[in-house]
């Protein structure tokens, strides 16, 4: 089981962001710990009623992580390790960002138990991050990458976004290219999406953002720039050195049981969906009154198969036609040949060793190839 763990508060909302998060103030100690003690009443009891199961991964994500003390992380951390069956070599991730993490804070987590970091660097031009309103300069997102280095993490990954406004193709590879030489183990890279609800959406309309063919263009040759330099594209925004995947997320695309605890975290065990309510009030009250606020939905049929399609086309190993075959009854090739011969003509998709898999340029339209899959999946398993 891998378990999640979402840290609501931020220094400053960013203004594309669209996860829940709340301002930590000017001195947010005694929240943390209202939330943190909540938290791990909270994890005992989900602990107890599914039987202490086995945990492979702990992410700690956000929100931002970094604001907490290396005291609050180790005091969840073992009391993960209290009430789980924590794999003596379980990754133990957490998110951060620059302006958090100091080399003393780096220290402590490594100390706590934290053994690989996410940094939001998400751009390496000033003038960018500005526009996005990233709290932190360039200047404080190299010190934090170093500061990570010097307190001992080996396992590091940089976080970028791409498409932003005022960015040129050539600025965006000229950036990625820095990255990778800071030679973390890991680069995520994500396209700007504007959410309904945040302040570039609303402003979208003025927006100075890079047309299709660029953003298509930054896409595709920021990809090849980065496994030119030893990075494996292994899902559509992230790429690592050979064994330096983020286990966490992978089992998310693998469809394996995760557990989420605090505001607005989501659970899917055994088939059923939990999402805990994206206010902090309302969980601290909710966990203190020991109810659980969240909201279950029960996958069905069609719910499990268009999982099982769109979490698989999102990686690099595709759709294992075999284990369609297994919750359908339904052959996916057969029933998706056209769509599958036009996309493999084009270069967008291959066939291998009984796995339908997207190549970066059909990773691109992802979205869109899903869609026409998924009016394929019958609505109830044939066999």
């Amino acid at each position: 089981m891998l378990l999640y763990i979402h840290v609501p508060f931020c220094r400053r909302k960013c203004r594309y962001c669209a996860f829940y998060s709340e301002p930590a103030g000017r001195d947010g100690t005694d929240r943390f710990d209202a939330w943190a003690d909540a938290l791990c009443l909270d994890m005992g009891r989900k602990a107890e009623t599914l039987g202490r199961p086995a945990v492979n991964t702990v992410f700690f994500g956000g929100g931002t992580p970094s604001l907490l003390s290396p005291s609050i992380m180790g005091r969840i951390l073992d009391r993960a390790a209290a009430l789980f069956s924590l794999d003596a070599d379980a990754e133990i991730s957490m998110e951060a960002n620059p302006e958090s993490m100091t080399e003393a804070k780096a220290r402590g987590f490594r100390a706590a138990g934290v053994n690989r970091v996410s940094l939001g660097v998400q751009a390496l031009d000033d003038a960018l991050l500005a526009a996005v309103g990233r709290v932190h300069d360039r200047a404080g997102a190299l010190e934090a990458f170093w500061a990570l280095r010097r307190a001992g993490f080996d396992n590091v990954g940089l976080d970028f976004m791409w498409g932003l406004p005022g960015e040129t193709l050539q600025g965006w590879k000229a950036q990625i290219a820095e990255a990778a030489a800071l030679a973390p183990e890991h680069l995520s890279c994500y396209g700007l999406t504007l959410e309904e609800g945040t302040p570039m959406f609303q402003e979208s309309a003025t927006l100075n953002l890079p047309d299709e063919d660029d953003a298509a263009a930054m896409y595709e040759e920021g990809g090849a720039l980065l496994e030119a330099a030893g990075y494996r594209q292994y899902e559509i925004s992230n790429y690592a050195r050979p064994g330096r995947e983020c286990r966490h997320n992978t089992g998310y695309w693998r469809g394996e049981d995760y557990l989420g605890l605090g505001p607005s975290a989501v659970s899917c065990l055994d088939g059923v969906r939990t999402t805990q309510p994206a206010d902090l009030a309302s969980w601290l009250s909710a966990v203190r009154e020991g109810r659980d606020a969240g909201e279950r939905e029960v996958l069905g049929f069609t719910e499990k198969a268009e999982e099982l399609v769109m979490l698989s086309l999102r990686t690099a190993a595709g759709l294992d036609t075999a284990a369609y075959r297994a919750l359908t009854g339904r052959d996916f090739l057969a029933d998706n040949g056209a769509l599958i011969a036009e996309l493999v003509r084009r270069g967008m998709a291959g066939l291998e060793g009984g796995r339908f898999f997207l190549t970066r340029k059909g990773m691109a339209v992802s979205n869109a190839v899903m869609e026409q899959c998924f009016e394929t999946i019958p609505q109830e398993a044939e066999r």
